[in-house]
């Protein structure tokens, strides 16, 4: 497998590095054949190039077989004229990943006030209130005056039918359980459109229960008892708010791994930002990188039918578990150790168990 690593803002490169660690472990015990290769985006970009996208990696990114993307201080990146894009939005759009999935779940020795749960939310990526990527000529929010801003949305069949079928083909590989989640009762057309579309795709897969409940009432229904659902299927900002508070119920963001992909490639990448108070300072948690490295694994091995990459996935999933029951973990989820550490005691679990 080819794949390129982008370390990110902020707390990125060494969540990168110790992960990149973890990779090269996984390689060694389940003979990967790894290619990486080292690229930037974000700030230092920006500063060595003029631009947080540099001419050229659009295609370096195109020509591998998966994108490792640390976390992004895409907040700060407004102007795209002055070079200041955004590295998330931009692989997403260009590299069509279209379906954003996002894990969540609990762990015995991680407080948290919920009971148990494990549920997966599937967020549409490349439209709905994303003002960024909703229009050709570039972002869909209009001054109209000084003091008025109107802001599209778009929301379109083939998107909504794409990401519904990845959300029943992933919930059968679940518990047969596919949640929509929408704003139906204010936005009738857009939303009324992709609660059908839903529908429709569910025809092909009976098994499956469908049920759907309006955003604002799934997040509360959420806070109380998130350990009844299962896979949840909503569109973009929905997803992407929603997924946070899934991660954070489990116990931490720095839990939530993501795995965005489309029909021909895939990128791994923190569900959290770039956490620049933090950065440095080798306390932040590399297990929602991690994750999401191994969701990364998994997609390409089950794409070109090898084993080794689906059973390093799961070795590394099952070393995070054990390290968080043996809170050999940073101080977010119960342990005392920092990044750096963390990161070699994961290293040690997959090596040890080989």
């Amino acid at each position: 497998m080819k794949l390129v690593v982008i370390p990110g803002d902020g707390i990125g490169p060494e969540t990168m590095a110790v992960t990149l660690d973890v990779l090269n472990a996984l390689d060694q015990r389940f003979n990967l054949d790894l290619k990486i290769e080292h690229a930037i985006a974000g700030k230092e970009s920006l500063a060595k190039h003029g631009t947080t996208i540099a001419p050229g990696l659009l295609e370096l990114v195109k020509a591998s077989d998966g994108l490792m993307l640390g976390p992004m201080s895409t907040y700060e990146f407004k102007d795209e004229s002055k070079g200041e894009i955004n590295p998330s939005k931009y692989f997403r759009i260009n590299l069509d990943l279209y379906a954003n999935i996002r894990p969540a779940k609990t762990f015995p020795n991680v407080p948290t006030r919920m009971d148990p749960f494990d549920l997966v939310v599937v967020r549409e990526n490349t439209e709905g209130f994303y003002a960024d990527r909703n229009v050709e000529s570039g972002n869909s929010e209009i001054l109209v005056t000084k003091d008025v801003v109107i802001s599209l949305r778009r929301i379109t069949r083939v998107c909504c039918e794409r990401i519904a079928k990845s959300a029943f083909e992933l919930a059968m590989t679940r518990k047969k359980h596919v949640t929509i989640v929408h704003k139906a009762n204010v936005l009738q057309i857009a939303d009324g459109m992709f609660i059908d579309i839903c529908h429709e795709v569910g025809k092909a897969y009976p098994e499956v229960k469908i049920d759907d409940f309006i955003v604002d009432a799934m997040m509360a229904l959420v806070a109380r008892d998130p350990g009844k659902f299962d896979t949840i299927v909503t569109t973009n900002m929905f997803g992407d708010i929603l997924s946070d508070l899934t991660a954070e119920l489990s116990g931490s963001l720095g839990l939530g791994g993501s795995l965005n992909a489309g029909d021909h490639f895939a990128m791994g990448q923190a569900a959290h930002g770039s956490a620049p108070d933090i950065a440095g300072k080798d306390i932040a948690n590399p297990f929602s990188l991690m994750t999401s490295a191994a969701m990364l694994l998994n997609w390409f091995g089950a794409r070109k039918q090898l084993n080794n990459y689906v059973l390093a996935a799961q070795a590394l999933e099952k070393a995070i578990e054990e390290a968080i029951d043996a809170r050999e973990t940073t101080k977010d989820i119960g342990g005392n150790l920092g990044t750096s550490a963390t990161g070699q005691a994961i290293v040690k679990k997959i090596l040890l168990a080989a």
